[in-house]
């Protein structure tokens, strides 16, 4: 059977695997499991590297999230087990690189192209804006679930003011090096799954190599963008009540940062599409 047939069964296949797993682990309720099987088949229909990206991040987020439950149900006042994500946390932290891995598919159909704005700027471009998305997305949930468990006192990222456990905007060391490690670990499965998907020169195909170094740039710089809009748009409170950081104002909140502009998935939208654009141009520079 030719590519065109294949790849979208297995992608069909995978993805409801991968869906149905995630819903009886906690890790998605039923909308996000929807959801997450259409945004899986639609990237790995379309090229193993943009599945595999998402894959990585999905399964090492899950399981950190998991990791150290019983001292997040403490400091996080949203906190559900195994995280249970719904549509609106899947598609915002998918969205915008579902529209450009389908770009891709349109402009060059089932080919998977290497990093070459000689050959075309366009697909250099779009190829780079789904590794930028997925480093800031990486990078930003690694630094959030490694950082909350770190002994790192946290400090307001545009302030340096220690702030409570929880707190939008909040930042550690560890933290900001998990986010460099999970970009790094996006640009590495990139770079090897296209050295058996793709056809590059060989000069252009070690150059692909030069996506770890600046994906690790891209998951700190997005961990980094997600925290000084955390820090300045997004409400930080703690609540005398319930004893914990939320993130919404009420008469027993007293306010600890932040205006009520930005929900955290709004946060993530924004962070992901500026990481994404900033990493795209990079790519563009670069190759």
């Amino acid at each position: 059977m030719e590519k065109s047939l294949i790849q979208p069964l297995i992608a069909v296949f995978v993805s409801f695997l991968v869906a149905t797993r995630a819903y009886v682990k906690k890790s998605l309720d039923l909308s996000g499991a929807v959801a997450g099987f259409f945004v899986m088949t639609i990237h790995i229909a379309v090229g193993s590297r943009y599945g595999a990206m998402l894959l990585v991040f999905f399964f090492t987020s899950s399981k950190l999230t998991k990791v150290g439950e019983g001292k997040k149900r403490r400091i996080d006042a949203e906190f559900k087990d195994g995280g249970q994500r719904n549509w609106i946390q899947v598609l915002s932290n998918s969205g915008i690189a579902t529209v450009l891995v389908v770009s891709i598919w349109g402009l060059s159909g089932w080919e998977d192209k290497c990093l070459d704005s000689k050959d075309s700027t366009i697909m250099t471009a779009l190829i780079g804006g789904v590794v930028g998305h997925y480093c800031c997305c990486n990078g930003d949930t690694w630094s959030s679930e490694i950082g909350v468990l770190s002994d790192d006192q946290p400090r307001l990222i545009t302030t340096f003011k220690p702030v409570r456990r929880g707190t939008n905007g909040g930042v550690t060391k560890a933290g900001l090096l998990a986010a460099m490690a999970a970009g790094s670990v996006i640009g590495l499965t990139f770079v090897l799954i296209g050295f058996l998907t793709t056809k590059c020169t060989y000069d252009d195909a070690l150059k692909q190599l030069l996506v770890i170094p600046l994906s690790t740039l891209a998951g700190l710089f997005g961990s980094v963008i997600d925290s000084l809009l955390g820090a300045t748009l997004q409400f930080s409170g703690f609540c005398t009540v319930r004893n914990k950081v939320v993130g919404k104002p009420g008469p027993t909140v007293k306010k600890i940062a932040g205006l009520t502009i930005l929900d955290n998935n709004a946060v993530n939208f924004v962070s992901i599409m500026v990481t994404s654009v900033l990493t795209a141009v990079a790519c563009v520079y670069i190759y």
